[in-house]
This record gives C-alpha cells, structure tokens and sequence, in this order.
C-alpha cells in the first residue's frame, strides 16, 4: 500500500498549499505522538518526549508551533532546538534518549516549500510501515489530552555546542587540519552556526559561504546544489579546497584548489578507497543513480557495489541487510555508519579530509583511478498523477536511446519523490550520444501530456 502524504524524504510541499499548511502539521504532530511515542516502560509520572529542529527557512517559526501544539495535544514533551541539521536532529534524539526526533525542512528546496521529517530513539529514518502508520491516524479526528497530561516544551540550549563536539569526535585523533586553508558554504541554512566551527576547532582556517541566512535565502545561489558559489570562493581565496553543504546540512560536495567539482560518487570513493587500504570492504550501497565508473572503480579495488532505491532511507536499509558500513548517493548524501546513524555532510566531509590528510594526497589524486561516465539528468516537470509508464511514446522514445546505447550505458526513468517532476537519466561513454538520447525522451514525456 502506498503513501498518502509521506515522500521519500517526510513531507514535503510548498508553504501554505496542503498538507504543508499549520492546521495539517498540527494534526501531524499529534498522530505522530500517537504513532511513534511508546509509553510502555516509561514510570508513571514521565511523559514521552520529542526533539524539534529546522532549518533557516522563515515558515520554520509557523511550523514548529503547530507541530509543538500536536505533540502537547497527545501527551507528548516537547524539547525544541531551533536551527540545526537534519543528522544533528538525529544524534541529538539518541544522545538525549529521546523517543522521536522531528526536522521542519525542505533540505535543498527553495524557501517556500518546506517539510516534515522524523526520526526513530535509535537516530534512524522511520520505516515506510511507521510512516503509513502516521498516516491513517490522520485519517482519525484530532483529540487533546485532559490537562494534567499534557506535554510541556523548553529549549535545549547547548544542543550546537554538544553536536559539535559530536562532528569532531568523528575524526581521527592523530589528525588535523593545521595548515589547510577551507571554504565552507552551508547554503544559507541549518549548518551556518556549527560547520564552520567544526573544521576551525580541528585547526582548519575558515572562508565562511553563506552564513548569513535571512530566512528567505536558504540554497539561493549557494550550497551543494549551486555549486558556482564555492568554486569561485576557492579560487578567489586561494584556498586548499571547499565544502558545501545544502540547506539542511545532509549533503554534501567539494572543490579542489584548482576549482574542480566533486561530487556524492567520488567523495564516497575516497572514503571507500581509504578505508580499503586499512582493512577489507567488502561493499559499498549506491543507487540506481550512481555512475557505472564509480561501480567499476570500486569492483577495481574488489569492493562490491550494490544499487538500492533513490533515497538515503533505501541505501542505508541496504547497508544494514548487507551489514556495510559505507553508502550514499552521487547528489552527496553519504552515510558512514560507523560514525553516525544517517547521512551527514559535515562528518562525510571530515572522512574525506582524513582520508586525504593520511594519504597526503590532494582529491584529484585519491580520484586518479575513477573515471566517471557522462551522466545527463533531465527534470520534467509533470502533472499531478500522470501515468508516464503507460504512455507509448515515452516507452518509444527508452527503447530507441537503449538500442543507441547499444549496451554500453544506462536509461533511468523516475518521479522525483519530493516534487512534481519526472527525472530522466541518460549515462554512457559518449557526452555527446548521452546529451542527444537524454533530450529526445524528455521531448516524448513532455509532448506526452502536451507540454
């Protein structure tokens, strides 16, 4: 059975248009409480509690009210950490031995979407069960607690110092960053107050991008997804290399000092890589995204590459089936499980500099052995409920660009689990081949609804 409001990321949708309106979140934050709290085990006089935090965006203030509101309604504390990373919600909710951890974010959107998105005690992503759970408590009337059961709220007031302190201890403590000189561009979002201080305390001089957010900027012009931003920082400052993050603080890319860009699949490589040289790997989780060169780069070093669902949700349910540690995406999510329950682009960044401060190479280096194949990723924006599996001209149009491909690259057709669009992938040895048969099946899917 499918999901009604749940994405493969929360919920997700443009401020003030259902579901993300204040009445609907409320309603939200007291199925959840519902749902997701086990009172079971907890003494008599201990309410459940929860952690809230968000990101820059203005709409976060309406928000995080209504979703508070939901949550006191069903019983539930309510600990309140203002602007913090999506992974820092998620150490938080274990460190604190909270029941649930709750994030009001639409990661690399504009700032009128946002979103709502949850974790498990455990720092996890919800299963899609738990999810579908929420949903038809939804479909319930909302009620509220007779008063001496219901939940209070206060602020953690240490929660960026403790997340911190959380980053640093990822690193190896035979290392620093003496000597390097970092751009750090966290998109004007959840990371502006902490990422800079992660690398400045690990000895790193800091070049700080998009750190001033309004909430209106978040990702405009900036972070992981606007990459131009950084590049032109890095040149301009002379500096060793540069991180970006985006408004949420769980992806991640990076450029060298000459200017160049990498991306999820590379930087996944050069922790994979590095952890190799230590000890045996045996896999790392990608998705069907992934660049067949990052495949066979890894295959190279006899680690096996396995292909989950686009979303870090299904790479890390992989990593945990297969028992890996290592996985992410090539849009820059990257999960180290060894160092945190789900993706986090300040730690995957402090895996790469550690990879590169003990090898003593710079990115270009520890990337020498992967070549990526030529990748075109075209979003058409589609209306709500098209059947585009069904349509004949797009099925024409697939089977024409595989015939061309002729073997040697990849189709990839998907919806977008977070906005109304229709992904199209084309991937193969030639830019040029690539480009064309990418261009032809979007041309189909948008004469397919008249576009």
């Amino acid at each position: 059975m499918g999901r009604k409001y749940f994405g493969t990321d929360g919920i997700r949708g443009r401020v003030g248009q259902a579901p993300i309106t204040p009445d609907f979140v409320m309603r939200l934050g007291f199925a959840a409480g519902s749902a997701l709290v086990a009172k079971d085990g907890l003494p008599a006089n201990e309410r459940p509690a929860v952690l809230i935090g968000k990101d820059t965006r203005i709409s976060g203030y309406m928000l995080e009210a209504s979703l508070e509101a939901g949550f006191s309604a069903a019983g539930v504390d309510v600990m309140l950490c203002g602007p913090m990373p999506t992974p820092a919600v998620a150490y938080l909710t274990r460190a604190l031995r909270l029941q649930a951890g709750v994030v009001i974010s639409a990661s690399h959107n504009p700032y009128d979407d946002n979103g709502i998105k949850f974790f498990s005690a455990q720092g996890t992503k919800l299963a899609d069960a738990v999810e579908r759970d929420i949903e038809a408590l939804l479909d319930q009337p909302m009620t509220c607690m007779d008063s001496a059961r219901l939940g209070r709220a206060r602020r953690v007031d240490d929660a960026a110092g403790r997340y911190i302190e959380f980053c640093k201890s990822t690193f190896p403590n035979d290392l620093d960053l003496r000597g390097l000189k970092i751009v750090v561009d966290s998109a004007h979002g959840a990371a502006y107050h902490v990422a800079p201080s992660v690398f400045h305390e690990l000895g790193a001089e800091i070049v700080g991008v998009g750190d001033t957010p309004n909430g209106l900027n978040i990702n405009h012009e900036v972070g992981a997804t606007a990459p131009a931003a950084l590049r032109c920082a890095v040149l301009e400052a002379r500096a060793d290399c540069g991180i970006a993050l985006d408004g949420d603080g769980d992806r991640l890319v990076m450029v060298d000092a000459a200017g160049a860009l990498y991306d999820g699949d590379q930087l996944l490589y050069v922790i994979a890589r590095h952890r190799a040289l230590m000890r045996p790997l045996a896999g790392v989780a990608g998705t069907l995204m992934s660049n067949l060169g990052f495949e066979h780069a890894l295959a190279r070093l006899g680690i096996a590459c396995g292909r989950a669902r686009v979303g870090d949700r299904y790479v890390l349910e992989m990593m945990q089936e297969k028992g890996w540690l290592l996985g992410g995406e090539n849009s820059g999510h990257i999960i180290c499980l060894d160092r945190h329950t789900t993706g986090d682009g300040i730690i995957a960044a402090l895996q790469v500099l550690a990879a590169l401060r003990a090898t003593k190479e710079t990115l270009s280096e520890a990337c020498a052995d992967l070549t990526l194949y030529p990748q075109k990723l075209i979003n058409v924006r589609m209306p709500a409920g098209f059947d585009w599996a069904a349509d004949a001209g797009i099925r024409s149009a697939v089977k024409a660009a595989e015939a061309t491909l002729d073997g040697g690259g990849r189709v990839l057709l998907r919806p977008s689990g977070t906005e109304p669009l229709l992904r199209v992938m084309v991937e193969g040895r030639e830019a040029t081949l690539v480009t064309g048969q990418a261009e032809a099946i979007a041309a189909a899917v948008r004469q397919a609804f008249g576009e």
